[in-house]
């Protein structure tokens, strides 16, 4: 694991715990709302383990949050943020990069870049978009976006919007990296 990425799991554990605790949730409640088992969140909770982007979703849906809210850093002021400090993930299931561009909580946009690696997939469960909209839009290469039962093929400039939550699945299925930007407007 790189250095970027210990840091990260070491970050993301330490804050699904302090929402936990903030809540007053044991590790059974978070587990029952969350779907995720106990042994699973005692783990990311002291960076043993790193999930994957769904259950992620999962723990952050629990929450009432996005995704993007566990990766959330507190600011400095500034409305200027370096790529080398912008919170960067790896999927360990996809191997999916995940670059945290833009979040602020005083405003409802999240920039989220995506590298899914060829021949990869996420899949997410529609109830991690009950609290968004999303509009998906390719930087480079091709990706298949299955929004339920409806297939969206991208490719370089292409865009979507996402309707109403349903189960999403990003799918790579080219023998060249995709990347992506995923725009999210927060309810």
């Amino acid at each position: 694991m790189s250095i970027i990425e210990d840091k990260a799991d070491d970050a993301l554990g330490r804050r699904v715990r302090a929402e936990r605790e903030g809540r007053g949730w044991s590790l059974a409640e978070l587990a029952g709302r969350a779907g995720v088992s106990k042994a699973m969140l005692s783990k990311i909770e002291r960076a043993e383990a790193s999930p994957t982007a769904a259950t992620l979703s999962r723990i952050a849906t629990a929450y009432g949050l996005t995704m993007a809210a566990l990766f959330e850093v507190a600011s400095d002021g500034s409305r200027l943020q370096r790529a080398k400090d912008q919170p960067v993930w790896r999927d360990p299931k996809a191997a999916y990069l995940r670059r945290q561009v833009f979040l602020h909580p005083a405003n409802p946009l999240e920039l989220v870049e995506i590298e899914l690696p060829a021949r990869q997939e996420a899949g997410f469960p529609a109830s991690a978009y009950h609290l968004v909209r999303q509009v998906v839009w390719v930087i480079s290469g091709r990706l298949t976006l299955m929004e339920g039962a409806v297939r969206h093929e991208l490719a370089a400039g292409d865009r979507v919007e996402l309707g109403p939550p349903s189960d999403i699945v990003f799918r790579n299925e080219t023998a060249q990296p995709c990347r992506y930007l995923v725009a999210i407007v927060r309810r």
